[in-house]
């Protein structure tokens, strides 16, 4: 996933959505929204203050090591 190989580039929920499904945007965003939480509270230590998966607002969420 190309999220985690290019770290702190801001990728778009439309496209962590197509490069995770592989198809255009057929079912809600909010999916990915969801994933990400998922994420958070496995590999942060506290999901609330995110450390590694950070949101930017009104563009997307990037990976930071």
């Amino acid at each position: 996933m190309n999220f985690v190989i290019r770290p702190n580039v801001v990728f778009s929920k439309e496209e962590l959505y197509e490069q995770i499904w592989g198809q255009d945007m057929y079912g809600e965003l909010k999916t990915v929204t969801v994933h990400i939480n998922r994420l958070r509270e496995k590999i942060e230590h506290d999901p609330s203050a995110p450390r590694y998966i950070q949101t930017v607002w009104g563009v997307g969420y990037k990976f930071t090591p």
